[in-house]
């Protein structure tokens, strides 16, 4: 099973946005950094228009940020993005004659809800502006080693 890099997308491009504010930035060039199509950033632009988090104009290749980055968590981008998902599933289908089969859903629902509460909570607390300081930080380290 392959995982979703839908919401680490959305995340870099809403860092994109802000880095290069001054640059026009077509989903070409955004697609350039994620190394995506461009067809897949018009899709998360378009999730990220709908919440609010973006703002775009038809044939213009200037996407901007609709609200400062310390108001936009990266929980809010991931409902943005995945709705209301849980990060964990449960398989449906086990043998309710045995008793791993017969149990375990049950059982791993309880500490799938309460990993999925504590992520929830721990990426509300983290703002855009956080990532981007530390893309900054991090970018700062590398231009200093050359």
């Amino acid at each position: 099973m392959r995982v979703s890099t839908r919401f680490s997308d959305s995340i870099h491009l809403l860092a994109f946005i802000k880095i290069y504010d001054q640059a026009k930035l077509t989903s070409d060039l955004i697609a350039s950094s994620i190394e995506t199509s461009p067809v897949v950033v018009r899709r998360l632009m378009s999730k990220l228009r709908r919440a609010g988090l973006i703002t775009t104009t038809p044939g213009t290749a200037q996407p901007a940020l609709a609200k400062p980055l310390s108001d936009i968590s990266l929980l809010t981008i991931f409902y943005a993005i995945e709705g209301d998902k849980a990060l964990f599933a449960v398989d449906p289908k086990t043998n309710p004659e045995c008793i791993v089969g017969g149990n375990i859903q049950h059982v791993l629902q309880q500490y799938y809800q309460d990993a999925q509460t504590a992520a929830e909570a721990r990426l509300a607390k983290v703002s855009m502006q956080d990532v981007v300081d530390s893309i900054l930080v991090d970018q700062a380290k590398k231009d200093a080693q050359h």
